[in-house]
């Protein structure tokens, strides 16, 4: 299930203050880290620069059906569909009603309500009612619970188009990812999604190691 680390978010590096105050402040997207945390909701959006990368990885591959799991306050969200061709739609899985509901009101603000679908529960279930659906995405972004990080590439490998986009966040733990006196179960489970993201022979990929640690794989065409 879908269950956000209640932490805030990673502390940047020199470098990271850097590039981010060589853009000026995104009033949208800040309105919406506001009002995800005077909700009660952990600030654990994904960091600025990343969202600017989520948006240009959209757009420049043409999509017009994304997904994304774990949806948060809505932020990644509206990256997503700033980027979406025009009459695209985006899929948003959250456990939590509370969560999915802010995240609502939060996109619906920023002007993408019609673009924007919720559904609520379990995302493991619900990504395998869009296989039975046959349901077919272009772009999968993944931010959801650390445990379901190896099964949720695997959902997104069998709904993905020929050439889709997989993007999963925070692949490095805070450093418990390269830390190998960490042993929990969420480490292993990244530890294996990265290393899955790597070896795979279905995906050209690649793994920034900005911010948190990012993760952008596309799905081969097939030969």
């Amino acid at each position: 299930m879908i269950d956000h680390a209640k932490e805030g978010r990673k502390a940047v590096t020199i470098e990271e203050q850097y590039i981010d105050g060589l853009y000026e402040q995104d009033s949208v997207l800040e309105r919406i880290r506001q009002a995800t945390t005077a909700a009660g909701m952990p600030d654990i959006a994904i960091a600025d620069g990343y969202g600017r990368l989520l948006t240009m990885l959209v757009e420049m591959n043409g999509v017009s059906k994304a997904l994304e799991i774990g949806a948060l306050g809505g932020y990644s969200g509206v990256c997503i569909a700033r980027g979406l061709k025009q009459g695209g739609s985006l899929t948003c899985l959250e456990l939590l009603p509370h969560y999915a509901e802010v995240a609502e009101r939060n996109v619906a603000e920023a002007g993408f309500a019609d673009m924007i679908q919720y559904i609520v529960g379990d995302a493991k279930l619900s990504l395998q009612q869009l296989v039975e659906r046959k349901e077919r995405y272009q772009f999968f972004f993944i931010d959801a619970d650390k445990e379901g990080y190896p099964l949720y590439l695997d959902y997104a490998l069998q709904l993905a188009e020929p050439g889709a986009l997989i993007v999963a966040d925070n692949i490095l733990l805070r450093g418990r990812t390269v830390n190998e006196q960490k042993q929990g179960p969420a480490v292993q489970a990244v530890r294996s999604f990265n290393k899955q993201i790597a070896a795979d022979p279905r995906l050209q990929s690649t793994i920034l190691p900005g911010y948190d640690g990012l993760a952008i794989a596309r799905v081969k065409q097939q030969s």
